[in-house]
């Protein structure tokens, strides 16, 4: 298989840590990883803001870049799930389907796809789960709790194969962190509040780190963490989970 690497842009940007963890993972796990170096922005931005005409681009240059690879494997469900729900290119709509088909969010990849089992991982320390939304209820990552359906989480699952940590949940498990992309920018006093009262949560549990899947969020919980001064450090799950014994 031949597994192409989606890196969001604020990953790279900000946060490149992210995207060697996941290359990393993926190698230690098998996998041949293409990485096209000239790989850009999905389009979400444009279309979470009404203007997904000015995304076009994007698709198009996604397409390009990835055609041909069996799978895509991103480190943020956010992104992937845009992609899924939106990749169209009228020149080439073929490609474009069988790509939606065939991208996938990381940890989604490693559970439903590689069929992971055991993690040669240890990160002893107790950490924090924050469920980002697109990635519960758009890519059914994991359950939701206004459904009464058996509950499970594909990330705390392999959570559970790391050596020495320790997970705590909030009492919310799947409550917003407030960072909702353009929301944040366009409603900042509510994004705030509802950042800090999820942090509230994972603070009164007592734990290290709080950890996801879209670097996003965290790095939304990241900057309220650092204004309050707090101990609390984020840190995304392909980290963890390539973190050697």
């Amino acid at each position: 298989m031949k597994v192409g690497l989606f890196i969001p842009c604020f990953v790279d940007q900000f946060y490149p840590q992210v995207g060697m963890a996941t290359l990393g993972l993926l190698e230690r796990l098998g996998c041949r990883v293409h990485f096209p170096t000239d790989q850009t922005c999905c389009g979400q931005p444009m279309a979470n803001s009404g203007m997904a005409v000015l995304g076009s681009g994007c698709d198009r240059n996604f397409i390009s870049n990835f055609a041909g690879c069996d799978h895509i494997v991103a480190p943020s469900g956010s992104c992937v799930l845009h992609l899924k729900e939106h990749l169209q290119d009228e020149r080439n709509p073929e490609e474009a389907l069988r790509i939606r088909s065939n991208i996938f969010e990381l940890t989604e990849y490693l559970t439903d796809i590689l069929k992971v089992s055991s993690l040669d991982a240890s990160f002893p320390h107790k950490v924090g789960f924050h469920a980002s939304c697109h990635g519960q209820r758009g890519l059914h990552l994991s359950s939701m709790s206004e459904r009464m359906l058996p509950s499970f989480s594909k990330p705390g699952q392999l959570l559970a194969m790391v050596s020495g940590l320790e997970i705590c949940q909030p009492l919310r498990t799947d409550e917003c962190c407030g960072f909702g992309g353009t929301f944040s920018v366009f409603e900042e006093a509510v994004s705030v509040r509802m950042g800090k009262d999820r942090i509230t949560e994972h603070s009164d549990n007592g734990v290290e780190y709080i950890t996801g899947v879209d670097t996003s969020c965290l790095m939304h919980m990241e900057g309220l963490l650092r204004r309050a001064g707090s101990k609390m450090r984020t840190i995304h799950i392909a980290e963890i989970l390539n973190s050697r014994p």
